[in-house]
């Protein structure tokens, strides 16, 4: 009975004595700061026909940017995006190039069937 009437008291006791309740203890968040940073990166494989890439700088809440890619039909589509605080993101999506559907030929020849 003694031993439950010590840890009741120690429970008490941590509750009443909890550090936020003191003043200098506890955490408080940084105040934030908008980001700064700049990068881009690009890829380009002729075997595989691979081609594309991102590049983006942003300072403070202003961002800039634009991606391409090797689209399968051959042209290369652009997308050049801003983004400037809460106006959204505004992109103007551009195309070089002329759209290519080769003949399709099938590479499968069946065997015949002899019945």
């Amino acid at each position: 009975m003694c031993s439950k009437l010590i840890f009741v008291a120690a429970l008490v006791a941590a509750v009443v004595a909890h550090p936020e309740d003191t003043p200098g203890y506890g955490y408080s968040a940084p105040a934030a700061s908008p980001g700064q940073y700049d990068f881009n990166y690009a890829v380009k494989d002729d075997y595989s026909s691979n081609d594309f890439g991102h590049q983006e700088a942003r300072d403070g809440y202003n961002t800039q940017g634009s991606y391409y890619v090797l689209l399968p039909d051959g042209r290369l589509q652009k997308v050049a995006y801003t983004v400037n605080g809460d106006s959204g993101f505004v992109a103007e999506v551009s195309y070089e190039g002329e759209a290519q559907y080769p003949e399709y030929k099938p590479s499968y020849n069946p065997a015949p069937s002899y019945a």
